[in-house]
């Protein structure tokens, strides 16, 4: 416990003295409110029921953006964190005085969780669901986290620098992050992407809107959870293999 203390201090100091790491974190909210007031389109004169498909069809820009945040800031987040300690021979040190693995990586993911907690409630108030709606909107985004911490810290362990990480992680950013947004956009997409996480954010948010939806919400969050586990697996098989090499 005194492990996952020190490097989680160790871990959200740097993290806060960074200004490049600090930004992922904000920028997604922020590009959803200019995004989503710009993206107002004038309706006058046109009838009533003529809106409703309209804006019926129109992706929630803030949904969208938080389903990006959750594949392409916190995967190469993670990723350039234990690429950044390998390259540096941090971890080299870390294990001379004694840092078990588990507590290092533990520490790198809880301050990535609390960081995106803040961010997750900012996109709760943005997305304007209100009472339970609201809570559940949060709980799926940080369980999309979750996710991007394991492949993040999978992708981490297999790189020796942070141009490798950069290299490596990216591809699954886009996959994660933005495939969503295409998704919104087309049906063929949808159905490619509906086993994955961040795709799963869009059906939650999608029921939470419009009152119900093809997939029941209990059965998005159980997909959610059911990547997670897949994700952790696939982390520890890499880690068995691999390890911290510092």
């Amino acid at each position: 416990m005194r492990s996952l203390k020190a490097v989680f201090k160790k871990q959200l100091k740097d993290t806060l003295a960074n200004p490049a790491v600090m930004i992922n974190f904000f920028i997604f909210p922020i590009l959803a409110l200019v995004m989503g007031s710009l993206a107002v389109p004038d309706f006058t004169g046109v009838p009533d029921d003529i809106v409703a498909i309209i804006e019926a069809a129109t992706p929630n820009m803030a949904i969208l953006m938080a389903a990006m945040f959750a594949g392409m800031a916190i995967i190469p987040g993670v990723t350039g964190f234990i690429a950044e300690d390998i390259e540096k021979k941090s971890l080299r040190f870390l294990n001379m005085a004694g840092l078990k693995p588990a507590p290092y990586l533990l520490g790198i993911g809880s301050v990535t969780f609390f960081l995106s907690i803040i961010t997750s409630v900012a996109f709760g108030f943005i997305t304007g669901f209100g009472g339970q709606d609201f809570w559940l909107f949060v709980a799926s985004l940080l369980s999309g986290v979750a996710a991007s911490i394991f492949l993040g810290a999978t992708i981490g362990i297999l790189c020796k620098s942070q141009a490798a990480a950069t290299g490596l992680s990216m591809p699954a950013a886009m996959l994660f992050g933005f495939g969503p947004m295409l998704a919104g956009f087309n049906e063929n997409v949808a159905r490619f992407l509906h086993p994955f996480y961040t795709q799963q954010l869009n059906v939650i948010a999608d029921y939470l809107t419009y009152g119900g939806g093809y997939t029941p919400l209990w059965q998005s969050f159980v997909i959610i959870w059911a990547n997670v586990v897949v994700l952790g697996i696939l982390f520890a098989i890499v880690y068995a293999k691999k390890g911290l090499k510092g």
